[in-house]
């Protein structure tokens, strides 16, 4: 089978490769996928870099989520069988014609998800669902994010309006902000823009924010910490910036603020069955109504995966890079 592989881990563009794999055999408990659609996420690119919590051993075929359609099933399995069409988030080898998964992983999808949206369903909203969940907020409360146009930012946006939380949007231009505020977001805030504090007290009515979602990183992180409340709770979800976060300890001090980390894909493997169940059937339920759309940029065959990351990295992208493992 064609599988895109890494020998070695650096750059996306100089190490990701087309390479002749065998065919994986399924084992007890498994099932063999094959792939239709699998998107390139940041931490797949985090993973060829080896600068991730998950080192694979080299050489190894790259991609943690994919959406295909079971071809065959181990011994054991009697919960999904051939055929069906399914979503596989925290898969391993991804980025191949086939790859194996655990029976208990795949989701067996409804013919109203395209694979589009089926693809990216499980691993960022999963993701986004789970920290709104730990958020511990209530209807009415206002909760801040930063690189809010980004898959994150807008899909935090979607749920908590869902379920009543005010979101107030940080973005970092005036086209970012423009587009979201057409896309339908009520308080967005550009911080390139003088002022852009007093404007986001505004849109508050100086109503108390009292959790912080930073993605950027570096001094992004005390932009967030500025318009947090007093004992209020500031996450760190990424470092789209590359740098270290950047903190004012005055503010820290006396607003008695607490900081800590949010990874997703650990906390997913935390979670229990019955609360598990209950955050995918509100995705599927979501993705079959057509209310959730994941948003796609580009589509790219395996032997143009370098290209495909490079794309994934390039400036203005507006939704996902995705590989696909034959004609579409």
């Amino acid at each position: 089978m064609r599988a895109v592989v890494i020998e070695r881990f650096g750059e996306p563009a100089e190490v990701l490769r087309l390479a002749q794999r065998p065919v994986p055999e399924p084992g007890p408990g498994e099932v063999r996928v094959a792939m239709t659609l699998s998107p390139i996420h940041n931490h797949d690119l985090a993973i060829v870099r080896g600068v991730y919590g998950y080192r694979p051993p080299l050489p190894a075929i790259p991609g943690t989520e994919a959406a295909g359609v079971v071809e065959a099933v181990g011994p054991g399995v009697d919960t999904v069988a051939a055929g069906q069409r399914v979503a596989v988030p925290g898969a391993r080898a991804a980025w191949a014609e086939f790859f194996l998964a655990r029976a208990d992983q795949v989701v067996p999808l409804p013919p109203a998800v395209p694979d589009e949206t089926a693809c990216q369903l499980l691993a960022m909203p999963l993701s986004t669902l789970l920290l709104l969940d730990d958020l511990g907020v209530a209807a009415g409360d206002w909760i801040a994010v930063n690189a809010a146009n980004g898959a994150v930012g807008r899909l935090l946006n979607l749920f908590a309006r869902q379920r009543g939380v005010r979101v107030l949007s940080l973005v970092r231009d005036e086209a970012a902000a423009r587009a979201l505020t057409e896309l339908g977001h009520p308080s967005v805030v550009d911080t390139s823009a003088p002022g852009w504090r007093d404007e986001a007290a505004g849109i508050t009515g100086g109503a108390p924010i009292v959790r912080a979602v930073d993605q950027v990183s570096g001094r992004a992180g005390a932009d967030l910490l500025s318009l947090l409340a007093p004992k209020g709770e500031l996450i760190s979800f990424g470092a789209l910036s590359g740098r270290p976060l950047e903190l004012d300890t005055g503010a820290l001090i006396f607003k008695q603020a607490v900081v800590k980390g949010f990874w997703g894909q650990q906390r997913g493997a935390e979670i229990d069955t019955g609360t598990r169940v209950r955050l995918v059937t509100e995705l599927l339920g979501l993705a079959a109504t057509g209310t959730l759309r994941m948003a796609v940029a580009a589509e790219y065959p395996l032997d143009e995966a370098a290209e495909a990351a490079a794309a994934t990295e390039r400036p203005g992208r507006n939704g996902k890079v995705l590989l696909h493992a034959g004609a579409r």
